[in-house]
């Protein structure tokens, strides 16, 4: 996508489509609430955040989302 705003619209548009399955309306609604989370947190950030940019956001102690300095 080519912004965070873009990404919201089509999430939304397809949610409220017919043709989704309720398996796909789940992973929508919470990929959504995860946008929804990101841009609140980021209001001045625009991209589109990668699913690890929000899990890393929301568990910052997880282990894939450590950084290590030497």
């Amino acid at each position: 996508m080519k912004d965070i705003a873009t990404h919201i619209n089509k999430d939304v548009e397809e949610l409220n489509g017919t043709e989704c399955s309720a398996q796909r309306k789940r992973h929508l609604t919470s990929e959504l609430n995860d946008l929804l989370l990101w841009q609140e947190g980021h209001p001045n950030d625009s991209h589109d955040p990668s699913p690890l940019e929000m899990f890393c956001d929301q568990n910052p102690s997880e282990p894939e989302c450590l950084i290590y300095e030497d």
